[in-house]
């Protein structure tokens, strides 16, 4: 029965070939909608992770009190010991030492008089130890415009951005003037070795990447740090899983009579608006995603409710030539749920492709963050999440199916009289 119901489908356009693509459309829409509101809610978190909070940070008690003014004067002493007790305690996770610091980077003419200068923000990562997973974290090599990433001692990248604005190109020296660990002046020269595009206004405006190592002799951080940051194994942000990490550190580790005790916070409790941000677009993204959903699935029951009483005329002589109501009831469903199976698994193969390609290319929005003084990234990319293989057949193939269920109950009360009259008709 299935089977010649399939090939009456497939000779009957009008009767499949409209509604397939129209519950094809619909499906394409939820699946694109859910892989890019995932993408938009995951890609904040991770970018903010991987430039500066990590999945958890571990920070002395008096930092993380005044954490947005980055004092490297508070920074973790015996940083060498800590990091091999968490890499003990976690050695699934990945575990690096970073330092930012503020300072005013002077630019020298050929008489070595200050030619251009501007305030600077330095991230200090791990570039030149081998097997380092540091470059590749920030994608060095695809926010690259000019020179090369930084293979020695006393190079660092410095945004286009800036680097138009001071006027210089790589292979210039610079020097970065600020203060050390304990107070002093520092000035440390430095070689450019390439510049990059971060895509965040904030950035691109004065940041510079410099070697951790470099960091430590300009700071006089000798086995110290401002942060250590960990990434979980999955490489994507759990405030579950971290929640759990953070309260394993903080119970064997954590002093609170001690200011300057090691304290590990996850991702969300760095920063108040951010974990309420992060809260708010959680519960925003659902919401958005029931309700178009829901809307999908009022429109595509429509659609088998208007496709279903459409053939009343067909039921009328499928009853005059002695077919059971019972019979042609069960073959009406069958075929709806045969369009909407064809429908769905078309809309949901459109809708990963298109998924897909903005998780690989994203959708820039740099041009509308200029100013802004938030971090986030300059283009939004989609995620292919699991969900996303079938929650698309919700609408497609659950409501159209309820919607000729619904219309089909018209058959049950078909008249003779009633039936003469569209015959005739």
């Amino acid at each position: 029965m299935i089977r010649f119901l399939f090939k009456g489908l497939l000779r009957d356009r009008q009767r499949s070939l409209l509604p397939s693509i129209v519950v094809a459309a619909g499906v394409m829409l939820t699946v694109f909608l859910v892989c890019y509101l995932t993408g938009i809610m995951g890609g904040f978190a991770d970018f903010t992770s991987k430039f500066s909070s990590g999945h958890v940070k571990i920070m002395t008690r008096a930092y993380a009190d005044n954490m947005n003014q980055k004092p490297i004067d508070l920074a973790l002493t015996d940083v060498s010991e800590i990091i091999e007790k968490v890499r003990q305690d976690h050695p699934d996770m990945d575990w690096v030492l970073r330092t930012q610091f503020g300072g005013l980077l002077d630019v020298p003419d050929e008489n070595g008089e200050t030619r251009s200068q501007g305030p600077s923000m330095a991230i200090a990562i791990d570039m030149l130890t081998p097997g380092s997973k540091e470059p590749g974290r920030l994608t060095l090599d695809n926010i690259l415009v000019k020179g090369s990433i930084p293979d020695s001692p006393g190079e660092i990248l410095i945004s286009d951005e800036f680097a138009t604005k001071l006027e210089v190109v790589p292979g210039d020296a610079v020097t970065l003037m600020g203060s050390t660990m304990y107070g002093s002046m520092s000035f440390y020269n430095f070689t450019i070795s390439g510049t990059i595009r971060f895509g965040v206004s904030v950035m691109d405006r004065g940041a510079i990447i410099v070697d951790f190592s470099d960091a430590q002799a300009a700071l006089d951080m000798q086995d110290a740090s401002g942060e250590i940051l960990g990434y979980l194994p999955s490489g994507n942000y759990n405030g579950e899983e971290a929640g759990v990490v953070c309260a394993s550190f903080n119970s064997k580790y954590t002093d609170p009579e001690d200011e300057f005790s090691p304290v590990m916070l996850k991702l969300s409790e760095q920063d108040e608006f951010l974990g309420g941000y992060l809260e708010m677009i959680d519960a925003v993204a659902l919401i958005v995603v029931f309700v178009f959903i829901l809307a999908m699935s009022i429109v595509l029951w429509n659609t088998g409710l208007i496709g279903g009483l459409r053939r009343y005329g067909e039921v009328g002589v499928r009853l005059a030539v002695g077919e059971g109501k019972g019979h042609i009831y069960k073959s009406m469903i069958y075929e709806s749920a045969m369009i909407g199976i064809i429908g769905s698994a078309l809309g949901t193969i459109i809708g990963l492709l298109f998924a897909y390609w903005v998780q690989e290319k994203g959708i820039d929005i740099s041009s509308i963050m200029k100013g802004a003084t938030m971090m986030m990234p300059g283009k939004f990319h989609a995620k292919i999440v699991p969900e996303a293989y079938y929650l698309g057949f919700i609408p497609g193939l659950f409501s159209t199916t309820l919607g000729t269920m619904l219309s089909g109950i018209g058959i049950y009360k078909r008249k003779t009289a009633q039936l003469f009259k569209e015959l005739e008709t």
